[in-house]
């Protein structure tokens, strides 16, 4: 601990992101460039806890040494510090820009002061990794002769690829879309997450000996269709890290209606068309000069806000089921539990500096979409529900919309592979395979990430990634 009575003297101060206004011009990430004597002070709070809650179960997932290299920013020594965020963490420059950070949640300084900018730093620390030529790829002395086939390549499946290429295996990853990055590629628009950050791990991890085939739709029926069969065939183990991508619906009258579409469809089609054309192509779902409303919350629905605003829509509104979150913890909610509270998002705030207000009502629901006779979308009627999500009566309303993004979660994974594999499912329509095993119904067959577990973060994806790695190890070496 560098500042023994840092906490007292420092209050928290996150790098500010840029400008609203300025950032909604652009696709450009929404970060600043990180300050090293800012961070120094802000790494002088962490406490050096008795008992780290911040890389404990109810902190971060993958057990970064967090107080370690809050100590090693504080004293000035980055490259020592980059060595222990990459014991735990293979991707650090995703989780530090992405992660919602329960790290912050479990901070013990955040029983009564605000937590430590332990994302902040997290980020400021791979980022000057790669700044100063540190990051360098790292490939195995020795091989296995064991191969390995990885389906998906979102952060379970790259995850595991570099831990199982580590261990000496031959790795190859199969993504059935058209770049490597699952989630990181398609999921996360270009402003939270440049695709150059991602290409840029991407390209280490093949310098590294891991193999990537893209357009390869394992298990699928179209011209880029793959056999499960002759991967299983060709491989000593398989893992499955397909993501949870069935998106939960609104069965409500209309849903057919042209102009309505699921949140991952519109950010997929935008991101492609703006890496392969900067959106010349014309091959997405544009929001401009169109009255909007998002259905849903969460990070998907603060990112079709942010797209769509980028897009020049004419005007915006988020729904959401839940009440508004108090702005502070509620007695239920006591700390080291990630609190449930208020928060403004990027999104949030670039809409109400465009448009003047937050965009989000709470405590309403869909009741029926509204069309003209030609199916063409002209809003939605909604109504006011209780804490119980019970109707409330004469709450009735129309919503004028001429797009409609429904960002309501997803309910597990697609079936096609777990169906030619016969694999056993769980309750929710995961993958069944237990935490601490990853071993499905089929032997030699392996499950890892949101086609396992359920709509996750990336960093618990990231834990599962690596710690599927050490079964299959231990699968093919025993």
């Amino acid at each position: 601990m560098g500042k023994l009575t840092g906490f007292k003297e420092f209050d928290r101060e996150t790098e500010p992101y840029r400008d609203a206004m300025e950032r909604l011009v652009d696709f450009k990430e929404i970060y600043t460039e990180h300050d090293d004597r800012h961070l120094a002070t802000q790494g002088a709070r962490c406490m050096d806890c008795g008992v780290p809650f911040c890389q404990s179960d109810e902190g971060c997932p993958v057990y970064n040494l967090i107080p370690e290299w809050n100590d090693l920013v504080y004293q000035g020594r980055w490259k020592e510090a980059l060595e222990r965020l990459h014991k735990t963490n293979n991707f650090p420059e995703f989780t530090g820009r992405v992660c919602p950070a329960p790290c912050e949640g479990a901070c013990v300084l955040g029983v009564n002061e605000p937590a430590v900018t332990i994302k902040n730093i997290e980020c400021a620390i791979i980022d000057k990794g790669f700044d100063e030529g540190w990051v360098v790829a790292n490939p195995p002395t020795t091989r296995s002769g064991k191969k390995v086939a990885i389906i998906g390549s979102g952060p379970a499946g790259l995850a595991a690829a570099a831990q199982l290429n580590h261990a000496g295996h031959e790795v190859t990853v199969y993504e059935r879309d058209d770049r490597i990055g699952g989630l990181l590629m398609y999921g996360i628009p270009n402003m939270k997450l440049g695709k150059d950050v991602v290409d840029r791990r991407v390209d280490l991890l093949r310098e590294e000996g891991i193999s990537f085939v893209v357009s390869a739709d394992v298990g699928g029926a179209g011209e880029n269709a793959l056999a499960v069969d002759q991967l299983l065939k060709d491989n000593d183990a398989l893992l499955l890290a397909t993501g949870a991508t069935t998106a939960r619906d609104l069965p409500i009258p209309y849903r057919d209606s042209d102009g309505i579409y699921f949140a991952m469809e519109f950010l997929l089609k935008n991101t492609r068309s703006l890496l392969n054309s900067n959106l010349n192509d014309g091959a997405y779902i544009s929001a401009k000069d169109k009255n909007v409303i998002v259905i849903g919350g969460g990070d998907t629905g603060t990112d079709c806000i942010g797209t769509s605003l980028r897009h020049g829509c004419k005007s915006l509104v988020n729904f959401e089921i839940m009440p508004k979150p108090p702005i502070d913890r509620a007695d239920d909610n006591p700390w080291p539990l990630w609190p449930i509270i208020h928060r403004v998002d990027y999104g949030h705030e670039e809409a109400a500096q465009h448009f003047g207000q937050d965009p989000r009502v709470y405590s309403i629901s869909g009741k029926e979409f509204v069309c003209d006779d030609e199916g063409k979308l002209l809003g939605i009627n909604t109504v006011e529900v209780d804490e119980n999500f019970k109707e409330i009566p004469g709450t009735i309303e129309f919503w004028e919309a001429d797009l409609i993004l429904i960002s309501m979660g997803f309910l597990g994974p697609e079936h096609y592979v777990s169906k030619e594999l016969d694999l056993e499912l769980d309750g929710r329509s995961n993958y069944k395979a237990s935490y601490d095993e990853f071993q499905t119904s089929r032997a030699g067959v392996f499950a890892a990430g949101d086609c396992r577990r359920g709509q996750s973060l990336v960093v618990n994806a990231i834990d599962e990634g690596r710690l599927v790695a050490d079964r299959i190890d231990q699968f093919l070496i025993d």
